[in-house]
């Protein structure tokens, strides 16, 4: 510990490698009515009580690139401790990195404080990864910390400046993705960065810097190592940016889709399945970009319902009953995934929901419509069918009549009912009270039917 203080104070004393560019409102653009007046508030309660606070990060790099903040983080020099002090409503969270959350209402800001550079004491794994990371440091230590250098910008909401070590305004301008030091050893320290890259390449629709590019094809087993938490929250992120089908694209020609979604780069091998998949990315991308509701749910059944397909076809084929072999084609597809994405037990039911509605929409005679019409997946489910349909899985006709049926009133729907061709039931014949009555020596018990 002694160590490290005496090397962190003649650090200090070394001039910058990177001397800060102060940027004013004309030249970044932002306005101070776009920033959320939480993240204002919450520098300001910081500045009050006599530290520095800046709206850092990708709110910032949004707000540049003329692009709406989904949430805000702030960066000070005040410790966890000094911050839940200064905020009733806070609380401090995270081992690796801690952080505090700021509850406004129902917004909450994440407060992180200044942190150091890493040195031969930093806690990491043996594949370089880091694995605690506390060290609190000075704001321009904070800004070589950084992954990109887009990311790396620093905004005060009391002068209205944006405060840049890396060139980070100049990179979102000429629409290069670059990194903060060696990308090499920045991948080893978070391997999750490479798929950042994509991320924020295809969301901002920049070039990574070819430095950036070259290592990820061959570093892209470091994300073996990632926690299936931590993977499974940035899976999200991407998917749903609003741009994931060209984040996909961008995932294969790196070789970042091997492993992440198993054999999903065989599904995208598939002229069926490469449609299927790109025609759910697409229509995710468009409920993002129009404000709708997007469901993780629904977006990860499509991209391994082809690998359930294959499984319950197989499964099939060995003689096994239709429906307990989807059960355990399901089961076989989720407990693979779940092995890299920690998929929520809740994520997974509505998973396992839509997949098993889709066998029941072959039905439409009977009650069996106006029972699967009732079910709370059923719109969820309908949705998948279209897709189906429209990739050439399915009959459009089949889609097109589910649609007139949950349209239609009681009579239209009658109306709509196909004619029960399934062959009628035997009855059982019914025995004899009669002493004198005996059955055939050869009789035996009817056969169980199984409704499919």
């Amino acid at each position: 510990m002694i160590r490290k203080f005496i090397r962190r104070v003649f650090k200090r004393g070394e001039p910058s490698p990177h001397a800060v560019e102060t940027v004013g409102p004309d030249q970044h653009g932002i306005r101070p009515e776009q920033v959320s007046s939480a993240a204002r508030r919450t520098c300001e309660g910081l500045q009050q009580a006599g530290h520095q606070a800046y709206v850092v990060g990708g709110a910032v790099r949004d707000l540049i690139a003329g692009i709406v903040p989904k949430d805000y983080d702030v960066a000070t020099d005040a410790t966890p401790d000094q911050v839940r002090r200064i905020f009733r409503r806070s609380r401090i969270i995270g081992r690796r990195f801690q952080i505090v959350h700021v509850m406004f209402g129902a917004e909450t800001i994440e407060v992180s404080t200044f942190r150091a550079a890493h040195d031969e004491d930093t806690l990491k794994d043996e594949h370089g990864r880091v694995l605690r990371d506390n060290v609190w440091g000075n704001m321009e230590e904070d800004a070589a910390r950084r992954d990109f250098t887009v990311n790396a910008l620093y905004y005060d909401p009391a002068s209205g400046q944006v405060f840049d070590y890396h060139h980070g305004v100049r990179d979102l301008q000429r629409k290069t993705l670059r990194m903060i030091g060696d990308p090499r050893a920045r991948y080893r320290e978070d391997p999750v960065r490479m798929l950042r890259a994509v991320r924020l390449a295809a969301k901002l629709d920049l070039r990574l810097d070819p430095v950036v590019q070259a290592p990820i094809r061959e570093m892209a087993e470091l994300i073996e190592n990632v926690p299936a938490a931590r993977l499974f929250d940035e899976m999200l992120k991407l998917l749903f940016s609003g741009h994931a089908v060209e984040c996909v694209r961008r995932l294969r020609e790196d070789g970042l889709h091997h492993g992440l979604l198993p054999l999903l780069d065989v599904i995208l091998e598939q002229p069926l399945g490469e449609k299927f998949v790109m025609l759910a990315l697409a229509d995710t991308d468009q409920r993002v970009r129009a404000g709708k509701r997007t469901s993780p749910g629904f977006l990860f059944a499509t991209l391994l319902w082809h690998e359930v397909l294959a499984n319950w076809e197989a499964r099939k084929k060995r003689d096994e009953l239709p429906v307990p072999a989807l059960h355990a084609a399901m089961d076989e597809v989720i407990d693979t995934q779940g092995e890299k994405l920690a998929i929520t037990r809740r994520i997974a039911g509505d998973i396992k929901d839509i997949w098993l509605l889709q066998p029941r929409f072959e039905k439409r005679a009977g009650r069996a419509p106006f029972r699967l019409i009732e079910q709370q997946r059923f719109r969820a489910a309908w949705d998948f069918l279209h897709l189906r349909a429209a990739s050439g899985e399915a009959p459009q006709e089949l889609a097109d009549w589910w649609l007139a049926f949950q349209e239609a009133d009681n009579a239209g729907r009658e109306a709509l009912l196909q004619p029960d061709t399934a062959s009628p039931k035997k009855r059982r014949r019914r025995r004899s009270n009669s002493k004198n009555a005996a059955e055939p020596a050869n009789a035996v018990p009817p056969a169980p039917t199984f409704d499919e």
